[in-house]
This record gives structure tokens, C-alpha cells and sequence, in this order.
């Protein structure tokens, strides 16, 4: 949730010139204006060329339920309170790639999380696995590595990795990472194109040690027969038309799931110095394929836009989202950040079958009033014709709102530079789901060692 990827991507068209080489005269490199400066030509080596960091989190999540009927993972009591507290460490070691004109290398990354405080009647924050006992475990890890090799311009990588596009996001939202095993070709050949082409056939959840055995696919649509994610193949372009307008397409098929088109456009209208409009506009078809159709007949679109404008430390923002068709827009075996839409909140995704929802933010940084480092989210989404079977709503339509507190301070300068304190607060009330008051604190401070 809430989380938009950099999408990268680049062209211009023009007639190419090609030189006549001399019969005295080195051959010349032939560039075209239609593609872009090889980046495997520039690459120094496997090692200097390396990166290593270590990224160390301290989470604490807790969220109160308010008395309801809240079941956390098939716990056989209804909770109405979690907290979890936890510590980890992350690291990710990127090789450069050999010289010559295939560069081949390795990626890794290993992290290990420990639990701080929880227990069996407070768990259910995503921080820690439980064991069979529903109890958090006291600690657990995760390692993975991925080979890769470069041509030109395009990477081919084949391993455990953490990916992000509009239809398959591996989400980095609690105490550790999720990530996936498969293929990534991610090609920039094409000055202003970027083409991305994936086929991934596990996934590990943030809480996890292992992959798929307890990967949800959100929206009230749970594991298919205790499934998660057994493979999905996916392509996809984003094309950059100006410096302000960029635009993304993208489909993908996720086996016994469904198959997902998603449409995305990006536009900054810059006014003054420092005043700019912003629009994202963002839209996703799913139907439902093999077991899922058997159980859901999902055959939804649901679309969002969103415009902000921005003068100078203020950024105020408004936003419409609609659902309509069946089943609304299910995710989260494909990665519980694969959700691209404007309302995406901390709490609800205002995704629901049938909902319309509408939002208001404001957003601050305090850089020019004495305060560099610190800013300040507030925002506030309200929906309404909620029409899931799978919620609490006996009949009629379902409503739902939510305000969110969202405030970051990052270390400037000095020893500690970098180290950063987050505070997420939600209140959200519905007639369709539980209600909850949730608070997420996060710090975090990154190490560069290579």
C-alpha cells in the first residue's frame, strides 16, 4: 500500500546519420539518436563496481479492533488487539557486472528479524511467522541470490529478488521484505522505453522464513485451498512522451488467480518556480482464471484519478476511485504492493466491489520553516456502495473512512545522517469491516559499506 514505483523509460525520433569511415581512419562507433549509450561499454568490473548496504529497522505496529469480531489468521477467538515490536537487519550486496560485451553478476540479499514483544493473545501484525501453537516465533531469516548478466542496455536476472511494477510488487512494509524467485528482464534499450518481462514462481511473505505457505490475496479473497502463488508471467512498457508525461501498460497472468491489464499515466504541469499541477491517473481490469473462477466470478475495472498542486513547502491533493463489475480488484499473491490506485491508504485500498471513494490530503515540509528532513502527511478517504458478500454487511451498502497521520523526519547531516523516525497513525471505521485504530513506528538507519 501506498507505495508508487519509479518508473523509468525514454525516446526521440529522428533520421539516422551513419559516417563514412576512411580507409585511413579507425572505424567509428555508429551511434543512433534512436538508442541509447550502451551501459555494459561503460562497466568497470565485477568488484569495483559493487555495492554492499546493511538497512537496520526497528518496527513496533499495534492496532486496536475496538471490541470487534476480528479474526486473525484462523485464530479460533475473536482479537480485538495486536502488537508486535521487532528488530532487523537487511542486507543487499549488488555486484558490478564483468567487462566485455555480455557482463555477467550476482546479487544477494540476507536479512534476519527478531522479535522484541508480542505474544499469542496480542499477535496478528505480519512482523513474525507463528508456529503451530499461533504463538510469534522468536526470531527467523531469509537468504536468496540472483544471477544476472547485461547486453547493451538490457539486464536479464534470474534468482531471489524484490521487483516492482503495477501487477507484481514485492512490498517492504513491515519488519522484513517480501521477495520472489524467478526471471526479471528489465531492457532501456529504446532512448525514453522501458520494457520489463517477468515469470516468477514463489513468492516469501514479510513474515516468512520459507514461500507461499502463508500468502493472502487481499480483499477477502484467501489462499485458494491453502495455495499461493504457483507462477505468473507478466510484460509490460512505460514510455516517457516529455519530461512531464509519462505513460505505463502492463498484463499479467497469475495461474489459478486471473489475468490483469493495467493502465497508468503520469503528467506534472509546472506553473512557476514553485508552484506545479500533478495528475496520476490509474486503471486495472482483472477476471478471474482456473480455481479462483470456481470460487469468485471476478470481472471488475476499477479506476482512479488523483490531482495535486503543489506551492512551494504545501502539496494538496484530491482524488476519485471507482470499482465496478464483480469482485472488485483482489491482490497480494502477486505481492501486497501490486496496487497502483490513487486511494490506497494505510489501512484500506478502497477496492471493494462496487465502491467509490473520494480523498483529500495535505502535505507539508517543513525544510523552509527551520525544520529540513521533516514532513507531514494528513489525509482522509471516504467510500461508500461496498458490496462484498464476504464482508460483516448483512444487506444494503456498505461505507467506509479512514484518516491517516503520517509523519517522517530524516537526519540531515552529522554522524547519524540518514537515520530516519516514521509515525503512521489510522483511524478507520466502516459498516462492511472491522474498525481499527492503528500506529506503526519505524526507525531506520542504512549503512554503506561498499
Amino acid at each position: 500500500m501506498l507505495n508508487r514505483s519509479i518508473k523509468t523509460a525514454i525516446l526521440i525520433t529522428s533520421v539516422v546519420n551513419i559516417p563514412i569511415i576512411m580507409a585511413d581512419e579507425p572505424p567509428t562507433e555508429i551511434k543512433s539518436p534512436f538508442l541509447k549509450e550502451s551501459a555494459q561499454a561503460r562497466s568497470q568490473g565485477l568488484i569495483k563496481d559493487s555495492k554492499l548496504n546493511v538497512l537496520i529497522r526497528n518496527f513496533y505496529i499495534n492496532r486496536d479492533f475496538r471490541n470487534s469480531s476480528h479474526n486473525s489468521y484462523g485464530a479460533k477467538k475473536a482479537q480485538s488487539y495486536q502488537e508486535e515490536w521487532g528488530q532487523g537487519f537487511i542486507g543487499t550486496y549488488q555486484s558490478g557486472f564483468t567487462q566485455g560485451t555480455i557482463g555477467f553478476g550476482v546479487d544477494a540479499i540476507g536479512m534476519y528479524g527478531f522479535r522484541l514483544d508480542s505474544g499469542k493473545g496480542r499477535a496478528g501484525g505480519q512482523l513474525f511467522p507463528r508456529n503451530g501453537n499461533k504463538k510469534p516465533e522468536k526470531d527467523f531469516s531469509r537468504a536468496g541470490v540472483a544471477a544476472k548478466a547485461r547486453l547493451s542496455n538490457t539486464i536479464v536476472k534470474y534468482g531471489e529478488q524484490m521487483v516492482a511494477t503495477p501487477v507484481f510488487d514485492t512490498n517492504d512494509g513491515r519488519l522484513l521484505p517480501e521477495t520472489a524467485t524467478g526471471l526479471l528482464i528489465e531492457s532501456n534499450e529504446i532512448d525514453k522505453l522501458q520494457l520489463t518481462f517477468g515469470r516468477f514462481t514463489a513468492l516469501s511473505a514479510r513474515n516468512q522464513s520459507g514461500q507461499d505457505t502463508q500468502v493472502n490475496s487481499m480483499l477477502g479473497y484467501k489462499q485458494h485451498n491453502g495455495k499461493g502463488l504457483k507462477r505468473i508471467n507478466f510484460a509490460g512498457a512505460n514510455y516517457r512522451f516529455t519530461n512531464n508525461l509519462l505513460a505505463s501498460a502492463y498484463f499479467s497472468d497469475v495461474k489459478d488467480f486471473w489475468k490483469k491489464q493495467y493502465l497508468g499515466a503520469d503528467y506534472v504541469l509546472p506553473l512557476t518556480n514553485d508552484q506545479e499541477l500533478n495528475f496520476n491517473f490509474d486503471y486495472y481490469h482483472v477476471k478471474a482464471q482456473g480455481d479462483m473462477k470456481r470460487v469468485y466470478k471476478i470481472d471488475s475495472n476499477t479506476w482512479s484519478l488523483t490531482g495535486a498542486y503543489t506551492i512551494d513547502a504545501h502539496t494538496f491533493l484530491i482524488g476519485y476511485q471507482s470499482s465496478s463489475g464483480k469482485g472488485g480488484m483482489p491482490y497480494g499473491v502477486e505481492g501486497k504492493d501490486a496496487v497502483y490506485l490513487g486511494n490506497s491508504s494505510q489501512v484500506s485500498d478502497y477496492n471493494n466491489e462496487g465502491e467509490k471513494s473520494w480523498q483529500a490530503s495535505y502535505t507539508i515540509k517543513l525544510d523552509k520553516f527551520g525544520l529540513p528532513g521533516l514532513s507531514i502527511i494528513n489525509r482522509y478517504v471516504r467510500g461508500d456502495n461496498i458490496a462484498n458478500s464476504w464482508t460483516k454487511l448483512k444487506s444494503g451498502k456498505g461505507k467506509e473512512w479512514e484518516y491517516n497521520l503520517d509523519a517522517r523526519y530524516v537526519v540531515q547531516s552529522g554522524p547519524a545522517k540518514d537515520l530516519s523516525f516514521r509515525v503512521r497513525h489510522a483511524t478507520y471505521r466502516s459498516s462492511a469491516l472491522d474498525d481499527r485504530n492503528e500506529v506503526r513506528l519505524i526507525v531506520q538507519y542504512p549503512l554503506s559499506i561498499l
